[in-house]
């Protein structure tokens, strides 16, 4: 019995900024605007690629995709931190954590692969126009969304279920915002070599394999793109593509940050770099869905006249 004692948690306590409490406030109102902005702006996203027919194309198909997800992401994780910064409430419970493990570590997998995913659509689009329709016709693009979806749950539920089912020996205090798996890996009072080597190979499929789909999509692009001799087509291309690289760019830059380098331990006096951590941890859960649809769909002619179309119509009587 004093094993299990010792050994089972049955909630966790989330640290945050609590070792900076003016600061809270701050945090707080910025996280709370930045919410309103992920809501408003990737829901307005995902009504206008639904409703208007100009938009039911591959690239918006999975740009909605990509709203849907960061709606959840964000959903799983920001509202019980404005409720820590704001009420001081700052525990979970042990299932509350799984389930906010899950999702979190299920969206970030499956953004991988839909980025992928699109950089191959407007490869094809691209470097070959005419056989655009063809190659990405509806059933594949659904396909290869529902591969993403399917592929990123499956390798959430690996590793939650493998940190979860570790020991903590009581030790239940995360210094993190969110339950996020190395924060909660730290805790573990036994051998982590296996949840190591698991994140490994879950780095190399869901990190490295879509980047080098991102890097060749876009070699040939811009081996195409330097051959057109249509100035306007080269600068349509340019824009589509920098929007595009500018999503990735954000988001792999803070995911490697975090994930391509998994810490068993926590050395003494890292105070300033596990701050450092929880902020860029922050800025990847709730600036980069933000910026999402800002820099690649909210700029977009076709979106902004999907949504100017959409508010200019009479309600059914």
């Amino acid at each position: 019995m004093d094993k299990i004692n010792q050994t089972f948690t049955s909630e966790f306590l989330l640290l945050g900024l609590s070792g900076y409490p003016k600061f809270e406030i701050i945090y707080f109102v910025l996280i709370l605007v930045m919410y309103l902005v992920i809501l408003i702006g990737n829901g307005v996203l995902i009504i206008a690629s639904i409703l208007d027919s100009r938009l039911h194309t591959p690239m918006y198909f999975f740009l909605g995709n990509l709203s849907f997800l960061d709606i959840c992401y964000t959903s799983s994780s920001v509202p019980s931190t404005l409720m820590s910064l704001i009420s001081k409430k700052r525990n979970i419970s042990f299932s509350g954590c799984t389930v906010q493990m899950f999702i979190g570590f299920a969206m970030g997998s499956t953004e991988c692969l839909l980025l992928g995913m699109m950089a191959f659509d407007r490869y094809v689009a691209i470097c070959n126009p005419l056989r655009y329709p063809i190659i990405m016709n509806k059933v594949v693009y659904a396909l290869m969304a529902s591969v993403s979806w399917l592929s990123g749950g499956i390798n959430s539920i690996v590793q939650t279920s493998l940190a979860m089912r570790l020991p903590f020996c009581g030790n239940n205090i995360i210094n993190h915002f969110t339950c996020e798996i190395l924060a909660v890996l730290k805790l573990a009072c036994a051998d982590i070599s296996l949840n190591i080597i698991t994140m490994v190979i879950s780095n190399m499929a869901f990190l490295v394999l879509p980047l080098l789909v991102i890097f060749f999509s876009y070699m040939f692009i811009l081996y195409t793109i330097l051959r057109m001799n249509s100035a306007t087509g080269r600068r349509k291309a340019f824009s589509t593509c920098s929007a595009h690289l500018s999503v990735v760019i954000i988001f792999y830059g803070t995911i490697f940050f975090m994930y391509a380098k998994p810490k068993s331990q926590e050395l003494p006096g890292e105070d300033k770099f596990q701050t450092s951590d929880k902020l860029i941890s922050l800025f990847y859960g709730v600036v980069t869905p933000m910026l999402n649809p800002i820099i690649y769909s909210l700029r977009n002619k076709d979106v902004k006249a999907a949504i100017k179309y959409l508010l200019n119509r009479k309600p059914i009587k």
